[in-house]
């Protein structure tokens, strides 16, 4: 039997049964109440409460405006429609990166506000002390190497990471780190499969990638993406399992006529 259906409740001691099992965890961002209970009912191992509310939601082209309030709003959004998978909330950008005592206090506002049970954060080596000062307090925290949204503007292009020897080092280098440091897990972003997997490998603590291959120990996508609301972003790792783009148009231009045509609402429609 699989470690997901034994258990009740999915915690960070599943994820780390279900790495041990060899059995894959699956994960998908949710930002509100009514797509996080039908995720949630679908047997979800993770939501992530991702920073990509920012695109996806707000409509901003980086990650970067979103803010500590606005990601808690949204979690707590997602924290009412859940019973039994784990949730993780992105810190967003400029609420951990300065010193480890902003990155504490921003975790416990998220924990303490939402009812989530854990919080991500992006970066290696640089985001260590946060790290640990966090894991500390006993709140688990989930990594996040490779293409880091939060650093766009230094990237300057969202193409594939670690390509070359030397950033490929850094990041074998950084995963071993946030492991010692106490990460329960953690995200590895448009990286090459064969990285990806001698990552993965090197860990006892499981992998999530996004653009990384088929090696990692689970996968995420953006839930606009993935079912195909967000029609303009298809990088070559994304899998589309939905149209709903095209079905939300034409079912709202069918509201439309019928409304104007006053077939809407009919007899058996009205009091």
């Amino acid at each position: 039997m699989s470690v997901n259906k034994e258990v009740k409740r999915i915690t960070t001691n599943t994820l780390q049964k279900m790495k041990s099992n060899g059995e894959k965890i699956s994960m998908i961002t949710a930002y509100d109440y009514s797509f996080a209970r039908i995720f949630d009912a679908a047997g979800i191992d993770v939501i992530l409460v991702g920073d990509s509310a920012s695109n996806v939601m707000a409509g901003h082209e980086t990650t970067l405006p979103i803010t500590l309030d606005q990601m808690i709003y949204h979690a707590q959004s997602v924290l009412r429609g859940i019973h039994r998978c784990l949730v993780v909330v992105d810190l967003p950008f400029g609420t951990y990166q300065s010193n480890s005592d902003i990155a504490l206090a921003s975790a416990i506002r998220i924990m303490k506000e939402t009812g989530a049970h854990a919080i991500k954060l992006e970066g290696g080596e640089e985001a260590i002390d946060s790290i640990k000062r966090i894991v500390a307090a006993g709140i688990p925290v989930m990594g996040h190497l490779g293409l880091t949204p939060q650093s766009i503007y230094k990237f300057g292009t969202y193409t594939v990471r670690a390509k070359e020897e030397e950033e490929a080092n850094k990041l074998k280098k950084d995963a071993l780190l946030l492991q010692d440091a106490g990460c329960f897990a953690m995200v590895l972003e448009k990286i090459p499969a064969n990285l990806a997997k001698e990552v993965s490998e090197s860990l006892h603590i499981p992998t999530i990638g996004i653009g990384a291959g088929n090696h990692c120990d689970g996968q995420v996508l953006v839930m606009h993406d993935m079912l195909g609301i967000n029609t303009e972003f298809k990088p070559r790792f994304l899998r589309q399992y939905l149209n709903m783009h095209e079905q939300i148009t034409g079912a709202v231009q069918q509201y439309i006529t019928d409304v104007k045509s006053s077939d809407f609402p009919n007899e058996n429609e009205s009091y």
